[in-house]
């Protein structure tokens, strides 16, 4: 079983920028999908960005035009740029990818992104 490993979180002021890595034991073209979470103090874990084996991508209208999502399949590795962070965006950031074949969701441990105003 592939399985994920995030990292890059930290402390930045509002207006900066972070780049979350998620790096694959495996090949990333054996998910279906792979995306970003993130989990706030007290809130339910919601959709950031989700991008299918072809390329599609789907964004949170709250991170559209701040963020962007990328990978490098020789690093089997999937990134998460995101730039005019905001306070709201602090939260844990969460790897996910899914295989529709055997309907197997696969998270990482997370990482913390704390956004100072």
């Amino acid at each position: 079983q592939v399985q994920l490993v995030e990292s890059g979180g930290g402390l930045v002021q509002a207006g900066g920028s972070l780049r979350l890595s998620c790096a694959a034991s495996g090949s990333i073209f054996s998910f279906n999908t792979m995306g970003w979470y993130r989990q706030a103090p007290g809130k339910q874990r919601e959709l950031v960005v989700v991008i299918t084996k072809v390329g599609n991508t789907n964004y949170a209208d709250s991170v559209k035009g701040r963020f962007t999502i990328s990978r490098d399949s020789a690093k089997n590795t999937v990134y998460l740029q995101m730039n005019g962070l905001k306070p709201e965006d602090t939260a844990v950031y969460y790897c996910h990818g899914f295989q529709s074949l055997r309907e197997r969701h696969t998270w990482g441990q997370g990482t913390q992104v704390t956004v100072s105003s």
